[in-house]
């Protein structure tokens, strides 16, 4: 294939990547039922609580993201050297590309591409680390606020609390052991003959030391409470009279239910306010609001990002020579 013909498809394949990104954006804005009441609600408030709101909310996004972003340059560290900037582009050229993908898989996609042909496949691997680590964060915390949801609030007593408690803390210590033991994965898979193929992939696992694999969760760590916060906020905002500790580990749980959940992050903002109506319905009867805020959230930690993305696609070189 003659260099014009690349770059000619090169071009070709960005532009209709972009496309897709504002296409798949604007027919859900466009029929998106619950921005509208959370419209609503945020224009009851007066003007500076207003602008604080919103302006908070971005302010959060902006931080979780950039959080993403230095910890993506952080993994990348055992592959190649990635300036702020570049980690930047990737995952926000990688949040473009998930939104109309199954499972976010486009993500991975987008970020790796602004590695050297080379290096992409262990940087797929790199990724699946920092993945692991926030599946981390977010199951051991979603297995605590389980136990609670079911004791709390679906009455279970006596042996079967206890049962309950006990299954909680099991699942709960079990998500970090297997964070910081994750060799035994590739240990385990060795087993397998076709697996042996990827082998050489798998070892870059044994790059990431205990203390920085302990680095990687401390940025997740971090993410998750930047966008816990964000739902606490509103839910503080717009239900004041709801119960605080209540709020907090049903959001919890929320988290915990969406990470087992697949989905198709621009069409699932229906099934992730369904998902939040019932189980917030055990502890407010504010049904619109809750659905309204699931909504909002999502537009701001997805939407806006992957249209700020999309102009990062344009970095993209879909056929740079693997000699790189």
């Amino acid at each position: 294939m003659n260099i014009r013909v690349k770059n000619t498809l090169n071009i070709l394949a960005k532009i209709a990547i972009v496309v897709l990104v504002l296409y798949f954006v604007y027919k859900k804005l466009h029929n998106n039922s619950s921005l509208k009441p959370f419209k609503d609600l945020i224009n009851d408030l007066n003007g500076w609580n207003r602008v604080l709101i919103l302006s908070g909310m971005l302010i959060l996004m902006l931080v979780n993201w950039l959080l993403e972003c230095a910890k993506w340059q952080y993994l990348c560290q055992k592959v190649e050297h990635l300036s702020f900037w570049k980690s930047i582009q990737s995952v926000f050229c990688g949040l473009s590309m998930a939104i109309f993908t199954p499972n976010r898989l486009g993500e991975y996609g987008g970020r790796v591409m602004f590695l050297s042909p080379r290096k992409r496949i262990f940087g797929v691997v790199a990724m699946g680390v920092g993945a692991l680590a926030q599946f981390v964060v977010t199951n051991f915390l979603g297995a605590i606020a389980c136990a609670w949801f079911l004791i709390a609030n679906l009455g279970a007593k006596g042996w079967i609390a206890l049962l309950v408690a006990l299954a909680s803390s099991l699942a709960a210590a079990f998500f970090p052991l297997l964070y910081f033991h994750v060799r035994l994965i590739e240990k385990y898979l060795q087993r397998f003959p076709f697996m042996k193929k990827i082998n050489r992939f798998l070892t870059l696992l044994e790059r990431y030391s205990k203390r920085e694999l302990a680095t990687v969760l401390l940025y997740s760590v971090c993410r998750y409470v930047v966008f816990s916060s964000q739902y606490f906020i509103l839910f503080m905002v717009l239900i004041p009279d709801i119960n605080k500790l209540y709020v907090l580990t049903t959001i919890f749980l929320l988290f915990f239910i969406q990470s087992a959940l697949p989905s198709l992050d621009l069409l699932d903002v229906g099934v992730r306010s369904l998902t939040a109506s019932y189980i917030f319905g055990f502890i407010t009867d504010q049904e619109v609001t809750v659905m309204a805020i699931v909504a909002f959230i999502w537009f701001v930690n997805l939407i806006l990002p992957a249209i700020l993305g999309a102009g990062f696609v344009f970095k993209i070189n879909f056929f740079a020579s693997t000699n790189r």
